[in-house]
């Protein structure tokens, strides 16, 4: 019954070798990517605003005093389009309200470009490529769906599935050809 084991254990230690290799080079470039980016995202807030643009202060962070989000909005796409390039389209992503910093981010969709504008005066604060967003959306694979004009991003959900259950896979064989020789050698002994 030992040795039945024990040759269990080889075979699936063999198994797991051979998996862990065959992903790691099939999915070698992809997990070097999501290493990459993922550093990168982590230090988005400490990058001195080259990944990240900083936030900048408004005058007020009382909302009585605020332009409207409308006058807001109308003010920072005259802003994308005079100061920026008249060719980008002012498509919002979203709008990020800093009631704490007294100002407003509209965020375009395309081109990742922010513009900062003061809540209460509209003031021009700072006009940024976000980077962050970018190398995000190389970490999810969602600029395929973009670039492919897809809907839904099915693109990025096959990738996140696929990166996912491989890493999933990784963990498992890797623990098993850490842990499998332990096993096989203590057998040995006794």
């Amino acid at each position: 019954f030992n040795f039945y084991i024990k040759n269990m254990q080889v075979a699936i230690l063999r198994i797991a070798r051979k998996i862990n290799r065959t992903m790691g080079a099939f999915l070698f470039l992809f997990f070097f990517i999501v290493a990459i980016t993922g550093l990168m995202l982590g230090w988005k807030k400490n990058s001195n605003g080259w990944i990240l643009p900083a936030t900048s202060k408004g005058i007020s962070t009382n909302l009585d005093s605020w332009k409207t989000t409308k006058e807001l909005l109308k003010i920072a796409d005259s802003v994308l389009i005079t100061k920026v390039d008249k060719s980008l389209s002012t498509k919002l992503d979203r709008i990020d309200i800093r009631k704490d910093k007294g100002i407003v981010k509209f965020v375009y969709a395309e081109n990742y470009w922010e513009i900062q504008l003061d809540g209460q005066s509209g003031d021009v604060l700072q006009i940024n490529q976000r980077r962050s967003d970018f190398i995000e959306d190389i970490h999810d694979g969602s600029f395929l769906d973009y670039y492919f004009k897809t809907d839904g991003e099915p693109i990025k959900l096959i990738y996140t599935s696929i990166m996912g259950v491989a890493l999933f896979f990784f963990t498992l064989t890797g623990f098993w050809l850490w842990m499998g020789p332990k096993l096989i050698r203590n057998k040995k002994r006794n």
